[in-house]
């Protein structure tokens, strides 16, 4: 079984910065003939507050030559808790009538591929708590099928015992409890975006993906990430065990969000000094 994985493709209807990367993308993916495609977040600019960002990317993926399974980005449903656009319900339910669940798992041979809401890890709220209930059952129930799992956010950055990353990882509460049902369920694989950097390593038995970006790299906005600036995918190949190649796509643009991030992505004005 062959697994395509997209992500932080961030196509907008107002906003079309990044739009021109998906012919080259669409075009790629069917001539690498995948099973199945797995996107893994952003798939908008602003579907956390605009629904029509989110009706004109679902209209884009639905041109898609194989089936297509989606699970949310922050851009998507918001972020964390204080920030200027948390997770909460109105985004939920934007994101779940529109896109479909923000939660799910496919069978296919010997394996189960789950699709997790990493947005709710740390809410410690109802949702999170089903999320992680409807996981623990996702798992057991497996029938001894091997596991692969998606979601937006990576576990770690640096290192899987490090402490809060805030924006970019896990905290560390949810992450402990991710890997102890990583160990206890063989999951093979836990692949994610968002950093806009490619990478691969690893986490005891289970192989870690960051896809890179369909949309763009980040140059000095962020410190650097391990890793490497890719713009394109990732192809993920079952069989017995599971291999990952991460791939630049031929024909995508290089995009680099410091040059147009006030555009897309406005940054609060700074508060002038106390005079």
């Amino acid at each position: 079984m062959k697994v395509v994985q997209i992500t932080d493709t961030h196509f907008g209807a107002e906003k079309q910065h990044f739009n021109g990367n998906w012919a080259p993308l669409l075009e790629w993916i069917g001539r690498t003939g995948p099973d199945l495609i797995v996107h893994t977040g952003d798939l908008t600019v602003d579907g956390a507050d605009k629904a029509e960002d989110i009706v004109f990317c679902k209209n884009l993926m639905d041109q898609a030559p194989a089936p297509m399974l989606i699970v949310p980005g922050n851009h998507d449903v918001g972020h964390m808790p204080g920030s200027e656009q948390p997770v909460n319900g109105e985004r939920l339910q934007r994101w779940r009538s529109l896109a479909g669940e923000d939660r799910w798992f496919h069978d296919a041979g010997d394996w189960r591929l789950i699709g997790l809401n990493s947005l709710l890890l740390g809410l410690e709220n109802e949702e999170e708590d089903a999320q992680f209930e409807w996981l623990r059952k996702a798992l057991e129930e497996r029938g001894g099928r091997r596991i692969a799992m998606f979601g937006h956010k990576p576990l770690f950055l640096d290192d899987p015992h490090e402490g809060e990353t805030g924006y970019w990882g896990a905290r560390p509460r949810e992450r402990s409890r991710l890997f102890e049902l990583f160990a206890t369920h063989d999951v093979a694989l836990y692949a994610s975006g968002h950093v806009h950097w490619a990478w691969q390593g690893r986490h005891g038995n289970t192989a870690l993906t960051w896809g890179p970006s369909a949309a763009y790299v980040i140059d000095k906005l962020e410190p650097e990430m391990p890793g490497e600036r890719l713009i394109g995918a990732a192809v993920h190949t079952f069989g017995d065990d599971v291999s990952t190649e991460l791939v630049t796509v031929p024909g995508m643009t290089r995009y680099v969000i410091d040059d147009v991030v006030d555009e897309v992505y406005p940054r609060p004005a700074k508060a002038e000094a106390a005079q």
